[in-house]
């Protein structure tokens, strides 16, 4: 039998050659996005639909004495006004963080509780103690502003070291000293004693400022309640539709069954969207009350005060090295500010994921972080960006040029002096984890060629010519990618001729339609543009762990290998019975099953074709479909060198970013294009926190960063041409050999900018300063430099 109504072999392999793993494919997407054709949450309506305004707190903390909601509730077109106190006789349940986090003497991390409206203090700017549900979005909030809150201020503390302290404001009973976490890891007798036998020691304090994410779409749902099957519907923005389901539900109090999660296009999230907030839990109640849909949409202002922020931590690093510049142990002391609740997961990045990224690409025997996660009257942390990942490899590389100019060795020999060599792997790191695969030398070297940084001295001379500093730096990383997690990889034979894939990961701007349809296409031979990808309704994605930590494209890309042999052995099955052959002779390859040693032959979607037209006796398999989830897909550990080249104007503090290089080992690349976007992302990313963006409160907690007017974000004139190059060295732990790339940006850009621009300042004996390196404070430290040396 030979399929005559198919590509033939040599046809599907070019064709496999054109969309296969390592080509740079457009993203099918990208029509619909960039022309303004994607739908977003807030595009979604449904008939009856009501609006909703939250009514928050404007006090950074106190003792909620009343909420007089009887004005609110006879305004024109209001259908409800409710407070903490109607949710608690509901009957749901807290927000809890899920992590198995445990403080140094054993006891589990605890827990804040949070319910989604207060009863009894507010603790940040912002805390939502009610709502309003009208007609239309005007009258909500009209009502909402006729609630009359009668709040008693109490002290506020927004520092995480102060609020730690004896006698500071406590915003829990249950909580002393507002330590939610005591994280320690390492052996603190060793470490004493390396640091002890050093020759040297370098000690750096160090600010990791806090960021808002400001993401293109804010946050947004529409709550609706089916009342004959109990059900709920949320059409929201996530990072994945399982999980939150599963979340969420428990929220509700209700089985996961009566739980309906959707996501459409989604305009950005960095980690923020990955979570349950209060406004979710009312819109779902008004709407189950109402017997209506219910449409809550934030705006700016109110997302800054409640979305969830990152970063937020002030450590004091040391490094020990022997005589020769060889890391002897690192440590890390400080604390990581939590804001007023405990999100899903902010305990992580403060603490857990420093910790495992500290040790980066260096051999480095010893080391360990203690960590107060601190609770403070601020907005609520979450994941941002890399999550504890830029974090560490920031206080890494701050130590390690610092540590060579105290010294006296070139900061490019100190790390090579470090690095972690190609036949130490797989390398045992301090860290608990073992790193597979790198060449971190190759990496470094390929970057400071392509930078041409030999040539720096040059360039630097023609800058003071024009009155300008220049300053250049490396920064070195490396990142331990989200943990171990399963994910869904279920492939269908769609009558249409079509083929669906459906995944746990949720695309939010990476691109995964097109990867993932190169990874089944090159498994499967199935036409690229005949795949479809299916990801954002909890009805269909049966499992999933989400996107994030860097890891889809290696979890779902673990999971499509593994559900394409499977595909592959149920069509041997049944490509032997249509072709009256033995099993056992059956061959694929480029998407042919194929007599071994006979031109006879069926394509696979005609082989999916035939066997959905006809019966098929006992033994044989009725579809090519496969429904499957891998167990556990291994964290990676991509890693990289950026090299930025900055230039300072010293009588305005105005830094520019000159020059900007790349390099990266990302394993096997599916999509060289998606891959460079998102480098290129993230380091903008890096850029943004290095030299503009901070989060800011009074003494009182009041934000002082509410709007663009006071928080700024890179423009395009701020981001250089960035020149990138790939040293691959593909993993070993999954079968495509892949590394996380979506957090990379930052992680290797932050520091090189940092320590650019205090080379530049280094003439003026400048040794530290914090992020971010605004024209004020550059100048600043410029002018403070001048009168110490006068």
């Amino acid at each position: 039998m030979q399929d005559h109504t198919s590509p033939s072999s040599l046809e599907n392999a070019i064709a496999l050659q054109k969309y296969g793993v390592g080509q740079p494919v457009r993203r099918k997407e990208d029509d619909t996005l960039v022309r303004g054709k994607g739908k977003y949450t807030d595009d979604f309506n449904l008939p009856g639909q009501a609006y909703a305004w939250i009514v928050r707190s404007s006090h950074a903390h106190g003792i909620i004495r009343g909420i007089d909601t009887a004005t609110a509730r006879t305004m024109p077109g209001v259908l409800g006004v409710w407070t903490g106190k109607d949710l608690a006789d509901a009957g749901y349940n807290p927000f809890t963080c899920g992590l198995p986090l445990k403080n140094r003497d054993g006891s589990p991390l605890i827990q804040t509780n949070r319910m989604a409206l207060m009863t009894d203090k507010v603790r940040f700017v912002g805390d939502p103690v009610a709502f309003a549900v009208a007609e239309t979005l005007a009258q909500a909030r009209d009502a909402a502003e006729a609630v009359e809150l009668d709040i008693e201020p109490l002290p506020a503390v927004t520092n995480a070291e102060e609020a730690a302290q004896p006698g500071a404001p406590q915003l829990y009973d249950h909580i002393p000293n507002n330590v939610a976490l005591d994280y320690h890891y390492g052996d603190t007798a060793k470490i004493d004693a390396a640091f002890a036998s050093a020759a040297h020691v370098t000690k750096v304090d160090i600010v990791n400022t806090r960021v808002a994410v400001v993401s293109m779409e804010p946050r947004v749902a529409l709550a609706s309640y089916d009342k004959t099957s109990e059900r709920f519907t949320l059409q929201v923005p996530t990072q994945g539709v399982s999980g939150n389901k599963v979340t969420f539900a428990k929220i509700l109090n209700v089985p996961n069954d009566k739980v309906r999660i959707l996501t459409a296009n989604v305009g950005g999230s960095f980690g923020m969207k990955n979570m349950n907030y209060p406004e979710y839990t009312c819109i779902a109640h008004a709407a189950k009350a109402l017997g209506r849909p219910v449409k809550w949409t934030d705006e700016r202002s109110t997302s800054f005060l409640s979305d969830s922020q990152g970063r937020a931590q002030t450590m004091h690093a040391e490094l020990a090295l022997d005589a020769e510049g060889k890391f002897l142990a690192v440590r890390l002391k400080g604390y990581g500010n939590l804001g007023a609740y405990i999100t899903g997961v902010s305990p992580g990045p403060l603490s857990l994921n420093t910790g495992k990224n500290l040790a980066s690409v260096y051999r480095t025997p010893l080391l360990s972080v203690d960590i107060k996660t601190v609770l403070t009257n601020t907005t609520l942390m979450g994941a941002y960006r890399g999550a504890g990942r830029p974090e560490a490899n920031y206080y890494m590389e701050r130590l390690i040029d610092r540590a060579a100019d105290e010294m006296g060795i070139n900061p490019l020999t100190l790390r090579k002096r470090n690095f972690i060599k190609p036949a130490q792997l797989p390398y045992a790191a301090a860290s608990g984890v073992t790193y597979d695969s790198g060449d971190f030398q190759g990496v470094f070297s390929k970057a400071l060629e392509m930078s041409d940084h030999a040539n720096f001295a040059k360039r630097k001379k023609e800058s003071k010519r024009n009155g300008k500093l220049r300053g250049i730096a490396v920064g070195c990383y490396l990142e331990v990618t989200a943990p171990p997690s399963g994910e869904l990889g279920k492939i269908t034979f769609e009558p249409d001729g079509s083929v669906k894939l459906t995944t746990g990961t949720l695309d939010y701007g990476q691109g995964h339609a097109t990867p993932f349809a190169q990874v089944l296409s090159a498994e499967l031979g199935v036409p690229f543009e005949k795949i479809t990808l299916e990801q954002g309704d909890s009805d269909l994605v049966r499992f999933g762990n989400g996107t994030g930590g860097s890891r889809s494209i290696t979890a779902t890309g673990q999971a499509i290998v593994e559900s394409s042999a499977l595909v592959i052995e149920n069509g041997k099955k049944a490509a032997a019975h249509l072709m009256e052959a033995a099993e056992g002779d059956i061959e694929f390859a480029n998407g042919r099953f194929t007599i071994a040693g006979t031109d006879r032959n069926i394509g696979i979607m005609e082989l999916a074709q035939r066997l959905r037209e006809g019966k098929v006796p006992e033994g044989v398999p009725s579809s090519l479909d496969v429904d499957h989830a891998t167990k556990d897909t291994p964290s990676t550990f991509p890693n990289g060198c950026h090299v930025a080249e900055v230039e300072i104007d010293p009588e305005t503090g105005v830094t520019r970013i000159v020059r900007y290089t790349g390099i990266s080992d990302f394993g096997t690349i599916v999509n060289p294009m998606i891959v460079a976007g998102q480098l290129h992302g993230g380091v903008a990313q890096g850029i943004g926190q290095a030299l503009m963006e901070e989060v800011s409160y009074d003494t009182s907690g009041q934000p002082i960063t509410g709007s663009f007017m006071d928080y700024a974000m890179p423009r395009a004139g701020d981001i250089p041409l960035m020149e990138t190059g790939d040293h691959p060295s593909p993993a070993k732990s999954n079968p495509l050999g892949t590394k996380g790339c979506g957090e990379a940006g930052c992680a290797g850009s932050l520091v090189c900018i940092v320590n650019a621009v205090l080379d530049a300042l280094s003439e003026y004996g400048i040794k530290e300063i914090d992020m971010p390196l605004t024209p004020e404070r550059v100048w600043r430290a410029i002018e403070d430099a001048k009168t110490k040396a006068a």
